[in-house]
Formats: structure tokens, C-alpha cells, sequence
């Protein structure tokens, strides 16, 4: 992963950025309130949240569609969508109707 220098943040300016960001967020997720790193957590995905509408506007897109490129993005497996959905029959029913 690239980290900057001192561990500052920077602007998220390009998808190698978004990329690094991505994964300080994996491993930042489920710091403890009041920290630095939660503090560290809050503003990275402040920053993505501003990007991403930005690299890849939605207007256009279905929330559907939106699925399978966010899970890619994120280096997430289905495995991991049927989690956060809740069953592999959820998982199954919501990507065959977006074509994922």
C-alpha cells in the first residue's frame, strides 16, 4: 500500500490514491471511538465519499448496476456481499437482477 510521508493525508486526486485510501479504510475499520486511528478512519472515508461521485458520476446508473464494480473495487468477494445482504439466496436474487 502507498502511505505518504509522516502518514499525512493527502487529497484523493487519481484511482491509485483511491486505491490506498481504500485499503487504509480495510485497515483502520472498526477502530475504537475517540482514537487516532478512528479520527484517521472518519476522514479517509470522508475523502473517498468525495471522490468517488466525482471519478465515477451516478446519475446515469442504476443502484443495481452500481453493485458489482463497487464490490470490485473494494477487493470484496461475493462471498462477502452475501454477508453484508444477509443469505447466498439474497445475494443471488439481488445480482441476478443487476447481471452481476
Amino acid at each position: 500500500m502507498m502511505r505518504l510521508k509522516n502518514d499525512a493525508i493527502a487529497p484523493i486526486r487519481d484511482d491509485a490514491s483511491h486505491q490506498a485510501a481504500l485499503a487504509e479504510i480495510e485497515r483502520l475499520w472498526g477502530s475504537a471511538e475517540q482514537t487516532p486511528e478512528r479520527n484517521r478512519l472518519d476522514v479517509l472515508m470522508t475523502l473517498v465519499d468525495a471522490y468517488e461521485p466525482l471519478r465515477w458520476p451516478d446519475e446515469d446508473i442504476d443502484p443495481v448496476d452500481a453493485i458489482k464494480p463497487r464490490r470490485e473495487n473494494s477487493g470484496r468477494t461475493r462471498k462477502d456481499f452475501e454477508a453484508i445482504v444477509g443469505s447466498s439466496g439474497h445475494a443471488s436474487e439481488i445480482l441476478i437482477v443487476a447481471g452481476a
